[in-house]
């Protein structure tokens, strides 16, 4: 078998590294490739253009709103709600997930509970929300809230007890307290997954935006979706699924270049 046969071979083998070169062609092909398919549907009229607009259209209307101020401030709103759902979430599940994943006693009080309403899709809740705390702003942020939270908090249990436990027992035999064990071997060891989870949950407060913003809004990015789609406007929504697209994929680089500029050690293993 030739030297360049064999490196063909490697590349299938699992978790084998490929070069930079063999990565970045893959992704630019499957881009090409949907963008390629998306032209012959809609320029081809395979698929009629109230249903499906062309690339052309669609890109057309992108830079329309670039231009726009109502735009820009549907933006802000959109990540003002983002955030605060999130950061709030994050504030909560963080610790008592800590508290789950360290301590059986408080697993039993915190897991069961939330492995069951983890299942109760977020917008089941949203005629109790609009109950409890009108139709403002709180309303969108609880919405996201209770969609970011419990999936945080036993993430973050998993995490807990995923660090190990002879590392413990190494800091209990050295003379450490038990809250000397949490705050300086426990937290600092966790952080590297904790950094992941945080990165999955933001991606899972964006999916919940359109959702938070169904809760009589005025404003945002998913209210100008589905203003949109009550008069056919196609291009607009697909404009408005870009453009979450690209703000979710810029928080989770975010993410991803914290872990690397936190935890270099890791990247680099």
């Amino acid at each position: 078998m030739t030297v360049q046969k064999k490196r063909r071979w490697k590349t299938l083998t699992i978790r084998s590294e490929i070069s930079t070169k063999w990565y970045v062609s893959g992704v630019l092909s499957m881009f090409i490739g949907g963008l390629i398919f998306w032209s012959i549907l809609s320029y081809g009229h395979y698929v009629q253009q109230t249903f499906l607009p062309t690339p052309g259209q669609v890109f057309q209307r992108l830079f329309t709103q670039l231009n726009e101020v109502t735009f820009w401030n549907n933006v802000g709103i959109s990540l003002f709600r983002i955030l605060m759902g999130f950061l709030l979430a994050s504030l909560l599940a963080i610790p008592l997930g800590i508290l789950a994943g360290a301590y059986k006693f408080a697993e039993a009080i915190l897991v069961p509970p939330t492995e069951f309403i983890r299942y109760m899709p977020a917008t089941a809740f949203i005629p109790l929300i609009m109950v409890w705390s009108g139709i403002g702003e709180t309303a969108k942020i609880i919405v996201i809230f209770i969609g970011c939270f419990f999936q945080l908090l036993l993430m973050v249990a998993d995490n807990t007890r995923a660090v190990s436990n002879d590392l413990l027992q190494v800091s209990y035999t050295l003379g450490a307290k038990q809250w000397q064990v949490i705050e300086k071997v426990l937290i600092p060891a966790l952080l590297p997954d904790l950094m992941n989870t945080l990165r999955l949950i933001i991606g899972w407060a964006w999916t919940y935006l359109v959702v938070a913003e169904l809760v009589a809004a005025s404003s945002g990015l998913g209210f100008s979706i589905m203003k949109a789609q009550r008069f056919l406007n196609t291009d607009q929504i697909f404009a408005g699924i870009i453009v979450i697209g690209l703000l979710g994929l810029l928080t989770d680089r975010i993410f991803a270049y914290c872990h690397r500029k936190f935890f270099p050690w890791l990247e680099r293993r």
